[in-house]
């Protein structure tokens, strides 16, 4: 789109591009919007001209800082116009996170601009045909970029704001970079600053690491350096408990295997239920939810470990766990209806385990698990795969998943293979769960065939919970094939002692 790139020539030639466009440009990727600096008594005026020049709308975003916003009405290409933090561009660079965003290339020097419009979201941007020779670095940035490295501009950037050092990660997981070695020691220096950063800020950039499919591998490189649990504290108290039963690192460890288990299931839903994998697609596609679910499903066995007799037992550790993290999650500013699912996914995830410890699970069986979890019993069925699954070797499970869709073997049999014959029992589990509530949803969610005003009418009875009570005893005659019209439900309440 050149003639965007001569516009912004004619309205601010001595301006230049920064930070992430120009990054995300060497490495081909395209950028969500286009970010540019000039001296600070030119930027509110520019913004204006740039309004009027593309028919865009414009916004002052800080005031303090000089930052300005234009988004074209027709592509909706997003312009942040910024001051220079700093006297100049030099001590803007200077001052930046790390080296590949401490780049720059000049507005007069007319690159080609791609623009990618999106469907309800602001379009994408690339800088093609950049001139080496144009580029601006004073930290090396260019060769960070071309390492694949994410490199501190200067010992002071964490100090300056915290939030970087959990930003290194997620940027390390979106690129594909690996952190420099002395990044990762200012960071386990650094580490207990995050405290500081506002726990939106904090969500936003564990929603953005959640979404990658390497997220594990940087969550288990931010404990090594101290930042995970300076993220989450409550997880500390983990590292030390059942190792016993866990072996060195405890209760974290186990928690980080659940996480990373979550990451593989979510990325390969067919390979774990090849039959439901689609179904299930829906309801698997908020993977930082799923992941922050299983990061904290184990968090209260520390406060619940007890030794009864020669064992070591977590009793109701689900539910103080559900209350736990509760607290977590408003501290990091989730809204209610995550903070609900979450919680429901956590306090009700040893719910399938009881269901296995019998040989037959009924459609009654059933049908009263999903009516008791509603909109959580799907995520809780995905956190308890990623829970059964981290108790085996990748091997293992590979070995497993073929024989996850075949019929739920018995307790016995389960019990002569050991950690892999109980682990393998209890995906079949799942696998049989979701076989009821997607190939026969009538028998574990039943539509209503008579109401409350049927029932009080019909046997004389005032409105009180006894109403309810019958009802549920009308579905449960569905499930189990009773009852299959209006006319056989209100037979059957007859017979009901009241």
């Amino acid at each position: 789109m050149l003639e965007l790139a001569r516009v912004l020539k004619e309205v601010i030639p001595h301006a230049h591009y920064v930070g992430g466009i120009v990054r995300s440009s060497l490495l081909h990727r395209q950028s969500a919007d286009l970010d540019i600096t000039l001296p600070k008594a030119d930027v509110a005026a520019a913004a204006r001209e740039l309004g009027r020049r593309l028919k865009a709308a414009v916004f002052e975003m800080d005031a303090e800082l000089g930052v300005w916003r234009v988004v074209t009405h027709k592509e909706k290409i997003q312009i942040d116009l910024a001051a220079y933090q700093g006297k100049d561009l030099k001590a803007d660079l200077l001052r930046r996170d790390f080296t590949f965003n401490s780049l720059a290339y000049p507005v007069a020097a007319l690159p080609q601009i791609v623009v990618t419009p999106r469907k309800n979201d602001t379009a994408h941007i690339l800088l093609k045909k950049l001139q080496r020779k144009e580029i601006i670095d004073y930290c090396g940035g260019g060769e960070a970029v071309a390492a694949k490295m994410i490199d501190r501009n200067n010992p002071h950037i964490f100090k300056d704001d915290p939030l970087r050092m959990l930003r290194a990660f997620r940027s390390a997981a979106e690129l594909g970079f690996t952190i420099s070695n002395r990044t990762l020691l200012q960071i386990k220096k650094d580490h207990a600053l995050i405290g500081q950063s506002a726990g939106e800020r904090i969500h936003e950039e564990l929603e953005r690491l959640f979404s990658t499919s390497k997220a594990y591998e940087n969550l288990r490189l931010m404990d090594k350096y101290g930042l995970l649990t300076a993220i989450f504290p409550e997880l500390e108290a983990q590292r030390v408990c059942a190792e016993v039963y866990y072996g060195k690192g405890g209760v974290l460890k186990h928690t980080l295997e659940v996480f990373h288990r979550m990451e593989y299931l979510l990325d390969h839903l067919p390979k774990a239920f090849p039959k439901y994998a689609k179904k299930l697609a829906p309801y698997a596609q908020n993977k930082p939810l799923y992941k922050m679910a299983a990061l904290l499903h184990d968090i209260a066995k520390p406060a619940t470990a007890k030794v009864m007799g020669d064992r070591l037992r977590f009793f109701y550790h689900e539910e103080k766990g559900a209350k736990m993290a509760k607290t977590v999650l408003e501290r990091l500013h989730y809204s209610r209806a995550d903070m609900r699912l979450i919680g429901a996914m956590i306090g009700e995830h040893l719910r399938p385990s009881n269901l296995a410890s019998n040989d037959v699970i009924t459609d009654r069986g059933a049908y009263h698990f999903f009516r008791d979890l509603g909109e959580a019993a799907v995520p809780m069925l995905l956190l308890c795969w990623a829970d059964y699954a981290s108790y085996v070797t990748d091997s293992q499970l590979r070995r497993i998943l073929p024989k996850s869709s075949l019929p739920m073997m018995t307790i016995a049999q389960a019990q002569k293979t050991a950690n892999i014959g109980k682990t393998l029992r209890h995906i079949q589990v799942l696998t049989l769960l979701f076989k009821k509530f997607f190939d026969t949803p009538k028998k574990v969610q039943p539509a209503r065939l008579i109401t409350g005003r049927d029932v009080m009418d019909t046997l004389s009875l005032p409105p009180s919970p006894k109403i309810g009570a019958i009802l549920e005893a009308v579905a449960v005659a569905q499930v189990e094939g009773k009852v299959s019209s209006k006319e056989e439900a209100l037979a059957f309440i007859k017979t009901l002692s009241l």
